[in-house]
């Protein structure tokens, strides 16, 4: 039997049963939905806390810091004894740590970075801020997958770089209650004083002034970088120095941090337990976000397995419409094996019927599925993005997501189920002896 005639063949059998039919393609189709709609807001959700977690971080980069630990120290002396606790460095960043990190496989860059130790007051015309700086070991800060949305990233002797928040530190020492605050002022290519003081033995306050240039501003991530000020290295060194008033050698303390950049998100972790191994702390948002998308894995797991419990119930309907259809055309099925039908082509028609309920009631439930899923999208980011407005959250984009993969995985599922539960009372239709078939009442 040719195949465009088995189809047309199955499809018009299912048509002199119209009611019968679409009653079991009924369970099929809620099951199908119940799979579509189910999964697909499990996948929004993972989608929607994804995008909350916008700005935790490069996920291929790793922060790694010098490790410590606290040991118990035995004091002794007239006033009697006691024990308190020491914290010790474990672990340093020193330069043959850095180039210790760079061996390891994956990693494609490994920058050091140190902070201020001094503190700081800026001062701009009128206006006055304190922020956070940063020195970092590269000389262009796209390094640190950084961009620019004025000026450049590439750093030199005597500018800065600054985030797109930074600016709105800035206020009006002189402003007085009730007046309006000035708007952030525009920093790009401007000269901004730094103020930086230290205290001595007595508590005097010294200070030491120095004008910057503003040579980039920074785009948005929703991160460190949007508050933060970066500065080379070398400079914050001799800042650091000042404040501290002793030299500092990296060969022996160490910088305060390192970012380590791998090259691809997946090796991430791996890279983080090889760090961790050497004796330094790590810490990369990727383990909070795989550990996010776990969770959400197991929850399209679970919802995807209430949806296929609806699909069971109806393949028990299928296989029941099936038998009932067999024993009524018991005597159809001798007449055909009498006119030269084979084993292999009444199983093929039988086995096409139930895997036609099947496509049928998918192709409804993927559609009714999608359909609803869109609703509760609409419902569900009005509700999630009131909820986000009072708590001053990010507002959802998206609540209930349908990946192209997902109808059509429903489809051929429900349809490979009725394929399966039309196996049985195929096989009863393929083997009946032709003569008892066209005795039968």
């Amino acid at each position: 039997m040719k195949f465009l005639d088995l189809i047309r063949l199955i499809f018009g059998n299912l048509n002199r049963r119209k009611a019968r039919v679409a009653l079991t393609a009924i369970g099929v189709v809620i099951g199908t939905a119940a799979v579509v709609i189910l999964v697909s807001l499990a996948i929004g959700l993972q989608k929607n806390a994804n995008e909350q977690l916008y700005g935790i971080g490069d996920l291929t980069q790793i922060q790694v810091f010098p490790a410590y630990e606290e040991s118990p120290v035995v004091m002794s002396g007239g006033g009697g004894g006691g024990i308190s606790s020491e914290v010790s460095q474990t672990a340093a960043l020193t330069n043959a740590a850095i180039k210790e990190l760079l061996t390891i496989p994956n990693v494609q860059a490994v920058i050091p970075r140190d902070f201020l130790y001094a503190s700081l007051m800026m001062k701009f015309e009128k206006l006055e801020a304190g922020s956070n700086v940063m020195g970092v070991g590269t000389n262009d800060l796209s390094d640190l997958g950084l961009e620019a949305v004025q000026g450049v990233t590439e750093m030199g002797k005597g500018t800065i770089i600054i985030g797109p928040m930074v600016a709105a530190n800035f206020y009006d020492p002189r402003l007085r209650p009730g007046q309006e605050p000035p708007a952030p002022p525009d920093l790009y290519g401007k000269s901004i004083k730094f103020v930086f003081s230290k205290w001595d033995q007595e508590g005097n306050e010294i200070r030491k002034t120095i004008a910057y240039k503003v040579s980039g501003v920074l785009k948005e991530t929703r991160g460190e970088s949007d508050w933060s000020i970066y500065m080379r290295l070398d400079d914050v060194k001799v800042l650091n120095e000042w404040a501290l008033g002793q030299r500092i050698n990296y060969n022996k303390t160490g910088y305060s941090q390192a970012l380590v950049t791998v090259d691809d998100v997946a090796n991430v972790l791996d890279v983080n337990d090889r760090i961790l191994e050497l004796g330094f702390q790590a810490y990369t948002p990727q383990s909070f976000v795989q550990g996010i998308n776990n969770f959400y894995m197991i929850l399209q797991v679970i919802f995807g397995g209430v949806g296929a419990i609806a699909l069971l119930v109806a393949a028990i309907g299928i296989a029941n419409t099936m038998a009932m259809a067999i024993l009524e055309r018991t005597r159809e099925i001798g007449l055909m094996k009498a006119v030269g039908a084979t084993n292999r082509d009444v199983l093929a028609i039988f086995l096409g019927e139930a895997a036609g309920i099947g496509f049928i009631g998918g192709l409804g439930g993927v559609v009714i599925g999608w359909l609803a899923g869109q609703g509760l999208n609409v419902i569900a980011i009005v509700y999630l993005a009131s909820q986000s407005a009072q708590q001053g959250g990010m507002p959802p984009s998206i609540a209930v997501y349908t990946p192209l993969w997902l109808p059509v995985f429903a489809l051929v599922f429900s349809t490979l189920i009725g394929l399966l539960s039309g196996l049985y009372p195929a096989l009863r239709a393929a083997t009946m002896i032709p003569v008892l078939a066209l005795k039968y009442e």
